[in-house]
């Protein structure tokens, strides 16, 4: 799944990025400050944590990962209440 929509989260954060950077050409240092910061933040989001961390995180946790783990064997997935968060 990650190799199908990486391309399109990677454009998705660059735009981002690019649009907060333009922050930076306003005369308000503030503004342009935290225009700056963001951009930096979702570059690093972006390149680093989504396409690096995120995929050797989940290589490394393998299954336990994935949440709502399978139902137990000989349990009725029609009876389930999915709309129920854990432990709940």
């Amino acid at each position: 799944m990650v190799r199908v929509t990486g391309g399109v989260i990677t454009a998705a954060g660059i735009v981002m990025a690019g649009t907060f950077a333009a922050l930076a050409q306003l005369p308000d240092v503030s503004v342009a400050e935290v225009g700056i910061a963001v951009a930096i933040g979702v570059l690093l989001d972006t390149l680093l944590v989504r396409t690096v961390l995120v995929p050797a995180s989940l290589l490394i946790i393998g299954e336990r990962a994935w949440w709502p783990m399978p139902l137990p064997k000989g349990t009725d997935s029609s009876s389930a209440d999915r709309t129920k968060g854990p432990g709940n």
